[in-house]
């Protein structure tokens, strides 16, 4: 079927695993360990920042940053990573990978050190600058995203490929387990340095003056591993599939290829010249030929991962109140600033050393086995099943003795949140869609997640308050409550996983093979139905491919073991495009 397909991209699907593409894996894989460093860490030094610029004379509680504030400092990064992912991902095709990997890169680092000069003579100005430089670091994270998956995915070969580009994305548990690991060192060591009592013992003393040092080295930190592998990003090549398909310089893709796979490849100009006249090869983002053939796929990737982040960022609504009541934060009186800092720290170090890092790469290891379908199905699946669980019997868990339930539970979610749709979702759209359009439809859907994101992170904590106004946290309107929203949530997972079934499994499959571009028409679309693409015809409405569920179905079966019933006709085409139920 894909017969026409170019000989450099067949020996990039059949190359064995080899030292480049582990290169290639760390490249890309320490932008996104600085990616969640940046983003993470703002929120082991928030209350610090309230303490230092924000202390009320005569309270009984230490500052802490105003609701309008603790949104912006907290929010505008991922609003900037919204803008970058957008931006990035249309340059990424209009340019290429390359050219612009290493400005994100150096952009992300310049507004690390810059986040913590942040600058002024009051509470305001020092909050306005660091806000500023926040958004153009999450600018720079946000390229990140659709560039890194994009040229991971056009690197791998299609065997492992999943396992690679989803191993790039699990950097970001080490990211945020560095972040917890380096705000422990520094708070621990300017405590032991500069002693300072309780805030009940001492209001003023217990923030000592050198702990304005403290979040600013946390958040300067960031740069580091970005520089250290800026010059690497400069001597990749640029990935063949560009070149070739995008660029149509076939001479120079297998020029760089023959280098990093150290074979001799033909270069073949004329079948790039052919492939590049052919009509179905150059439709763009905006028209009905994308919408026949990719804009279900466009609404799958972009909806589920919006569905996603909001479950995924508004868990951190709840997570203060699980660290008090086990006894990993103690009240703020009872610490000073620096002790604060390190008990957030090793709270958030903690879940992502048991939680987050694992679920990462559970995926790594099985998203070729099973598939992304399969995992990201069972990722929602539980998600839904585990947020139900926290939410019913929510009085039940707010009863002493019955913390630790709500623990596990609770990290559960985020085991199978990374087991499952929040690594699949950043696969799978660097897969499915053509090459010269492939960077600009994963930068949609990531932004559709960040989107999410910030419904989650802040449109929960306004919701989550608690219904009576007086009880609700200072400043905030009253909310539906914690158990309503954690309903709500639930209802946000199963939609997830409805629509799940939006998403055509890429497993074991070329990337051409999944977009058509070297294909014939008539070749390409037998294979577009087959694998469940949607196709209008002149005068008749969308109409759904009789298979568009056998390959989901094929991953169901292997997931659990059963067998589905099948009529013979579907057999035979199954069997004459070589899917025998396993992938």
């Amino acid at each position: 079927m894909a017969g026409e397909n170019l000989k450099v991209l067949d020996a990039l699907d059949v190359a064995k695993t080899q030292w480049y593409h582990f290169t290639a894996i760390i490249i890309a894989g320490m932008g996104f360990f600085t990616d969640a460093y940046d983003l993470f860490c703002i929120s082991l030094v928030t209350k610090m920042l309230g303490r230092i610029y924000y202390h009320v004379e005569g309270s009984t509680k230490p500052g802490s940053l105003p609701p309008n504030v603790s949104a912006a400092v907290n929010g505008v990064a991922l609003c900037g990573t919204l803008a970058g992912q957008l931006f990035f991902g249309w340059l990424g095709d209009k340019m290429g990978r390359k050219r612009v990997y290493g400005v994100t890169l150096m952009l992300m680092s310049m507004c690390s050190i810059a986040s913590g000069l942040s600058f002024g003579k009051d509470p305001k100005s020092v909050m306005a600058t660091l806000c500023f430089f926040r958004f153009w670091l999450g600018f720079g994270i946000g390229g990140d995203y659709p560039l890194s998956a994009t040229i991971m995915s056009e690197y791998a070969n299609k065997k492992t490929r999943g396992a690679f580009v989803a191993a790039v994305f699990a950097m970001q548990g080490f990211g945020i387990l560095s972040g917890g690991v380096f705000a422990m060192i520094v708070s621990a060591a300017f405590q032991a340095r500069f002693k300072a009592p309780a805030y009940e013992v001492d209001p003023i003393a217990s923030t000592a003056p050198q702990a304005d040092y403290v979040w600013r080295i946390i958040l300067m930190a960031g740069a580091l591993p970005a520089l250290l592998t800026y010059y690497w990003r400069l001597k990749m090549p640029e990935t063949a599939r560009y070149t070739a398909l995008v660029a149509k310089n076939a001479q120079q893709a297998a020029s760089d290829m023959s280098k990093v796979l150290q074979v001799d490849i033909e270069a073949e100009q004329k079948k790039v010249e052919q492939i590049g006249e052919k009509q179905k090869n150059s439709f763009g983002l905006f028209t009905r030929e994308f919408l026949r053939r990719h804009g279900l796929h466009l609404l799958g990737t972009s909806s589920t991962w919006f569905l996603l982040d909001i479950a995924y960022y508004s868990q951190n609504l709840f997570q203060k109140d699980i660290f008090s009541a086990i006894g990993w934060i103690p009240a703020a009186k009872t610490m000073n600033a620096m002790e604060e800092v390190y008990t957030i720290a090793r709270a958030q170090t903690l879940i992502a050393l048991c939680s987050t890092v694992p679920g990462y790469w559970f995926t790594v290891a099985l998203i070729d086995i099973i598939g992304r379908f399969a995992i990201q199905l069972l990722g929602f699946f539980m998600m839904t099943v585990f947020m139900f669980a926290l939410a019913i019997p929510y009085n039940h868990w707010t009863h002493k003795g019955n913390h630790i339930g709500f623990v596990v539970l609770y990290s559960l979610t985020f085991f199978f949140a990374n087991f499952g749709p929040n690594a699949t979702t950043f696969v799978v759209p660097a897969e499915i869609f053509p090459a010269r359009l492939r960077s600009t439809c994963h930068g949609i859907s990531a932004a559709s997640g960040k989107m999410g994101a910030i419904i989650g992170a802040f449109g929960f904590l306004y919701l989550a308050q608690n219904q009576d106004k007086a009880k609700a946290d200072a400043g905030y309107p009253a909310g539906i409550g914690v158990k309503n929203s954690l309903i709500v949530l639930g209802v946000v997972n199963f939609l997830g996983l409805l629509l799940t079934f939006l998403v055509p499994e890429s497993k074991g499959k070329s990337l051409e093979e999944m977009s058509g571009e070297t294909d014939d028409m008539n070749e390409a679309t037998k294979s577009n139905i087959e694998q469940g693409r949607f196709y209008s015809l002149k005068g008749q409405p969308f109409t759904i491919g009789r298979n568009i569920f056998s390959s989901q179905m094929n991953e169901l079966n292997f997931l659990f073991g059963t067998k589905m019933a099948r009529s013979d006709e579907e057999a035979d085409t199954n069997l004459g495009t070589g899917n025998d139920g396993i992938g």
